[in-house]
């Protein structure tokens, strides 16, 4: 009896000594699978396309820019909108000759637009102004527009008023002055002036809004 005491120690010493191998093993095979397994990696999700926005010059036109003028013998006023790569032109001598024309705008800012009865307009934007001719009835007209800052600009208006067809065309200077016509169903006649800071315009007793022109 007096043996069992150290027989006991010495085999509890020995479960405990196996106990603690197995737990080394386990704890050394977990630590290989992780030890030896390659590093995780984050992937970076693809990257998304960058949205376009609307001012994005890829995913629509840029802002519309006016610019007004008057011919070089200044017996008539010029002004052609621009958006992006589209453009629209309008002569008027303020009594009875007038035209619209619309074309295309290339990289170098020259322009050829065309408009009824064979009208046409070649001109060249660059520092801020067009400098073209426009051609009215076989009649050349050399013109320089300057960029117009609002109010001025190019304004156009369409109704039906007393059972005619109205079209008024408006081109506001930048010095305040104002040159159109109003076709009513296509006679042409001065047309009354405009409030450039609303539209708004008097035409036989009707009131009308006229509106900027864009492309």
């Amino acid at each position: 009896m007096k043996r069992a005491g150290p027989l006991y120690t010495l085999f509890a010493g020995l479960a405990l000594a196996v106990i603690m191998l197995s737990l080394n093993a386990t704890t050394g095979d977990r630590s290989a699978s992780f030890a030896g397994a390659p590093a995780a990696t984050t992937t970076p999700a693809p990257s998304a396309s960058p949205t376009r926005t609307a001012s994005s010059p890829s995913s629509s036109p840029s802002a519309k820019t006016s610019y007004a003028g008057r011919t070089d013998d200044d017996t008539a006023a010029v002004s052609v909108s621009v958006r992006g790569d589209k453009a629209v032109a309008y002569f008027c001598d303020g009594r009875s000759k007038e035209s619209w024309l619309k074309g295309s705008v290339e990289d170098d800012g020259s322009m050829k637009l065309s408009g009824r009865h064979g009208a046409e307009l070649e001109g060249k934007l660059a520092d801020a102004r067009i400098r073209g001719t426009v051609r009215i009835e076989d009649r050349p007209y050399g013109f320089t527009a300057k960029k117009a800052v609002k109010p001025s600009g190019l304004y156009r208006a369409t109704a039906q008023v007393r059972g005619a067809k109205i079209d008024g065309g408006w081109i506001v200077l930048p010095d305040g002055r104002q040159v159109g016509i109003v076709r009513r169903d296509d006679e042409p006649s001065a047309a009354p002036r405009i409030d450039p800071e609303t539209g708004a315009v008097t035409v036989d007793g009707e009131p009308l809004n006229a509106r900027p022109v864009t492309p």
